[in-house]
């Protein structure tokens, strides 16, 4: 086995100073004994490498903590920088840090040469840019590869070890990847920039029988099908499923590290769920594509990376979500692979009526599975004593809500063997039954639930008053019921803007300075505007004629009947034509999205 210390090895520089000046940007390098400057001209946007003999004393200097990249809006190019960043603690010895807040910076100094709608547009796009960098959860590492988990790193080549730290990382998880294509392309330069995780990272130091150890969850979110809950949905034809995350679950204790590992993501077949005003938009199975082989492609790379797998589906077995269940349970037959186990679960009818401890059953069932995949577990020596051979791959509908209750679970039972091993826990003692690392373990997996759900569905995580205290409550039932009505107004009115954010953050839509009007300028119609505005009236005139009685009771029944009727088909008028009023992206062509 190879040792660990031997991949950790490709490192960027950490501290920066930005100078700026009419014509150029000065990134210097500031770490000790650095000497390398990053050139890039604002005319040509050419990227040079020099000295530090090379800055003009005539710039403006400000101290950043990172590039993030470049991206082309209207007005040309655009350079983001981190500004502030917070230390989340230390992996292996590494200071994991959180991006906390940006800049977006111009190569132009002006934007006269554009005309009125062409600087609309502009702000639009700055705006999208910085809503998708103002979304919580961004996390780099600049001496270490964070977006591989501990077991990848272990079993790496020596070619690997020799690779920049954005030559080596995992594309999946690499969410400045797009802004750094001209930075990738110069590998001179790669010391200049470092891969950006998206997701949650927590890292507690904690105590059991006076034994201090690190806990920490890192949940990885993948940059490829990304997007908004009801947009995107199923996979793509490269076998990329939506809202996929990677959870690794890692303690070390006294040179010790061990790891376990689960991942999440939505049903892997062609199905979407488009908002048209209804509450929840049925789901609809696609009967023009061949599911089997994005179906196989995604399993396909999904034992290659983890190996063996448990499937688990916790989605609804009646109602609209029934056919994807069976779908789903149909492809997996037909697949016929002896390394895939599929596990259907209905968790809302097995935990009807706040039966919570059923969640159990679920547990037991697939105990023997996880027994025999154990963990990844490296020793003080390095030496590695145990690897991980399967994983379990949970989805729901969103892949948030029921998908993180039962990694939870998943994850303290593999918990329980981890410290009994590194003689964390005595013999005999449970790991649920030691009550202050119990509630950072609670709060903490809460956290991840909160942090995927806003990322993914714009808002906190439902159910998660059972995992910070192991039991429902009825204020957990009302603060579900707001999240939800939450989730209603942005799925239908906000979320094609979000989609369109993510989509130009990652590349999936690029502008082109030289071309006429973007899609953004696509106008709604007739209906868009006017139906809204006859609603209004037509209620509006109905509770005035309520307050405003007439002459006779029959007259003001009759005005009330008039505009009630007028309200009442107006509404219905809108809702079956519920797709023409919901916010729906603009940016990326239709075929990318269904």
């Amino acid at each position: 086995m190879k040792s660990t210390q031997e991949v950790m090895m490709a490192t960027a520089y950490e501290r920066f100073n930005l100078h700026a000046t009419v014509d150029k940007f000065y990134i210097e390098a500031c770490d000790d004994g650095a000497t390398d400057v990053l050139v890039i001209d604002r005319i040509s946007m050419e990227m040079t490498l020099t000295g530090t003999h090379d800055i003009p004393p005539s710039g403006i200097t400000r101290p950043i903590c990172g590039i993030m990249g470049t991206i082309r809006m209207v007005a040309g190019m655009y350079l983001i920088v981190i500004t502030r960043k917070k230390k989340m603690g230390e992996l292996a010895g590494h200071t994991v840090w959180k991006a906390t807040e940006f800049d977006v910076i111009p190569y132009r100094k002006t934007i006269l040469h554009l005309t009125e709608s062409q600087s609309q547009e502009n702000r639009m796009f700055l705006s999208m840019i910085t809503s998708v960098l103002n979304t919580d959860g961004f996390y780099f590492c600049t001496d270490y590869d964070l977006t591989h988990t501990q077991q990848r790193l272990a079993n790496t080549s020596p070619d690997f070890q020799e690779m920049s730290l954005l030559e080596r990382a995992d594309q999946r998880f690499v969410w400045n990847g797009n802004l750094l294509r001209d930075i990738i392309g110069q590998p001179e330069l790669h010391k200049f920039a470092f891969p950006v995780i998206h997701g949650f990272v927590v890292m507690k130091p904690c105590s059991i029988n006076s034994k201090i150890f690190e806990w920490i969850l890192i949940s990885r979110r993948s940059c490829f099908r990304a997007g908004v809950r009801y947009y995107v949905r199923g996979i793509d034809s490269e076998g990329h499923a939506a809202n996929f995350v990677e959870t690794e679950q890692i303690v070390q204790f006294q040179g010790a590290r061990s790891s376990f590992v689960q991942t999440r993501g939505s049903m892997p077949f062609f199905w979407s769920q488009r908002p048209n005003l209804k509450y929840k938009p049925k789901p609809l199975i696609s009967n023009s594509t061949n599911h089997m082989d994005g179906f196989k492609r995604h399993f396909e790379s999904q034992v290659l990376i983890y190996g063996k797998q448990v499937l688990l589906n916790l989605v609804n077995q009646k109602g609209s979500e029934k056919p994807l269940e069976e779908a789903f349970a149909k492809m997996v037959d037909g697949m016929e692979n002896g390394l895939i186990r599929y596990v259907a679960f209905d968790f809302h009818k097995e935990c009807s009526k706040m039966r919570w401890h059923r969640l159990q059953l679920l547990v037991d069932d697939v105990a023997e599975n996880q027994d025999e995949y154990g963990y990844f577990w490296v020793d003080s020596d390095k030496k590695v004593m145990s690897q991980q051979s399967g994983i379990f791959r949970s989805n729901c509908m969103d892949c948030l809500d029921r998908t993180n209750v039962i990694q939870s679970l998943l994850a303290r039972r593999s918990l329980q063997s981890q410290l009994q091993r590194m003689g964390v826990l005595n013999v005999g003692q449970k790991v649920d039954e030691q009550a202050d690392f119990e509630k950072i373990y609670k709060n903490a997996w809460a956290d991840n639930a909160d942090a995927c759900a806003v990322q993914y569905a714009g808002t906190g995580a439902l159910k998660t008053d059972f995992t910070r205290t192991g039991k429902r409550s009825q204020w957990g039932l009302v603060m579900d019921g707001w999240n939800s009505m939450i989730r209603y107004y942005k799925n239908n009115f906000s979320d094609g803007y979000r989609q369109d954010s993510i989509d130009l953050f990652l590349g999936n839509y690029t502008v082109d300075d030289t071309e006429g009007p973007t899609p953004l300028q696509v106008q709604k119609d007739w209906k868009f505007m006017m139906l809204p505005l006859v609603l209004l009236v037509a209620f509006s005139m109905c509770i005035l004629c309520l307050l405003m009685a007439g002459d006779t009771w029959t007259e003001t029944l009759a005005y009330v009947l008039f505009w009630g009727m007028a309200s009442a088909v107006t509404g219905a008028v809108i809702v079956f034509n519920g797709k023409d009023f919901v916010d729906a992206p603009k940016l990326v062509q239709k075929e990318k999205m269904d």
